[in-house]
């Protein structure tokens, strides 16, 4: 599965608390104390992201796409962090920021701006829980949030949901547009949900390798296709039963 979102946080917060000792260790206690906040919230997202734990609902981002104040004050450290992070990545790797899987189906990275959007005013489901929905994108854009770790997958359930929310859209002419933080894991899951429940695809596996040769660099990992599995049997299970 690679290294997950937990450990790399962790691995983080373990930098940040030796800054905050070598700082405390030089005399400078004023400018360690945001180091050692920084660290005990990295410590809190380790945690609350670990797939045992998988607690996404801890950084307070509602169903609109916005986050509270006290969430943007609180887990300020972490939230401006990976913003940035998820800016320089993307500007570095020259990945397009969307791909088109086909006709009015997208998939791709974080919509930082409007031009980062795909064309024709696309119904858009985010699958990040740590990065905002731009406001000046709300106003001519259907929303729907499955708020997810970075390298976690969707609960089959919330991918139920969101498949059943886009495939209305579809069925009205809308395009539908799949993002995460980097277009590569936590939406192309819910991608390829989608595309077997539009028939476009007649297993995940077939979806996975679909989007693949639209989008390279995609990169789905154990869990991922663990709840892919289990709602692919759920809803086969569904159908038996009507």
């Amino acid at each position: 599965m690679g290294v997950g979102i937990s450990v790399l946080v962790a691995l983080k917060a373990a930098a940040l608390f030796t800054i905050f000792v070598h700082l405390r260790n030089l005399g400078f206690v004023l400018l360690s104390v945001p180091i050692l906040y920084a660290s005990l919230i990295s410590i809190l997202i380790s945690l609350a992201s670990h797939p045992s734990i998988n607690l996404p609902i801890l950084l307070g981002k509602r169903s609109d796409g916005t986050f509270p104040l006290w969430s943007l004050a609180m887990f300020s450290p972490y939230l401006y962090f990976v913003r940035a992070f998820s800016a320089l990545r993307r500007k570095k790797s020259g990945e397009p920021p969307y791909s088109e899987i086909c006709e009015g189906l997208y998939v791709g990275g974080w919509p930082s701006s409007r031009d980062k959007l795909p064309p024709g005013k696309p119904a858009i489901i985010d699958c990040t829980c740590e990065l905002p929905r731009r406001m000046e994108l709300s106003g001519n854009h259907a929303y729907f949030c499955v708020p997810t770790w970075d390298t976690r997958s969707p609960q089959p359930a919330d991918i139920e949901e969101a498949v059943k929310w886009a495939c209305r859209k579809r069925a009205q002419k809308v395009p539908v547009f799949v993002h995460c933080a980097y277009g590569h894991g936590r939406s192309v899951a819910v991608m390829c949900a989608l595309l077997v429940a539009l028939g476009v695809a007649e297993d995940w596996k077939s979806a996975e390798k679909l989007i693949r040769e639209r989008r390279p660099y995609i990169r789905m990992n154990a869990l991922h296709r663990k709840a892919l599995e289990e709602w692919l049997k759920d809803r086969i299970a569904f159908s038996a039963e009507k």
